[in-house]
């Protein structure tokens, strides 16, 4: 079985050091994106099964990266779960509308997103 590979773009250092250790210790080929261009050159590059996406990044954000991987259709596959301090329902609706496979706010139990991690790459992608 191919180990699947999870990109984790978010600019805040103890999110990505908690994130990185969960999802190896699940398993995961974890890479990380400091900012929105270097994540969609990571996407680009790597072409991660999932992107757990920071809304607020440097450069470019996390609704520019997931409407740019959205509009490429050799991207298609990659699915995307957006994270944002943003909890109000336009943020999520804005989101999800943009391409977005899930949507969780921060805080969040780590245990309930790498759940989510799991579901999402346990179904098929149309």
């Amino acid at each position: 079985m191919t180990q699947k590979k999870i990109l984790i773009a978010d600019d805040e250092p103890n999110i990505v050091v908690s994130l990185e250790y969960l999802l190896q210790r699940e398993g995961y080929a974890v890479s990380i994106a400091r900012d929105g261009l270097a994540a969609l050159e990571a996407i680009e590059r790597e072409k991660p099964d999932l992107v757990l996406l920071d809304v607020m990044m440097p450069i470019k954000s996390g609704f520019e990266v997931c409407a740019s991987v959205r509009g490429d259709a050799a991207l298609a596959h990659t699915r995307i779960l957006m994270l944002s301090a943003k909890g109000r329902d336009t943020d999520l609706a804005k989101g999800m509308a943009l391409g977005a496979d899930d949507y969780m706010t921060k805080p969040f139990a780590t245990r309930e997103l790498v759940a989510r991690v799991a579901e999402m790459l346990a179904k098929d992608r149309p």
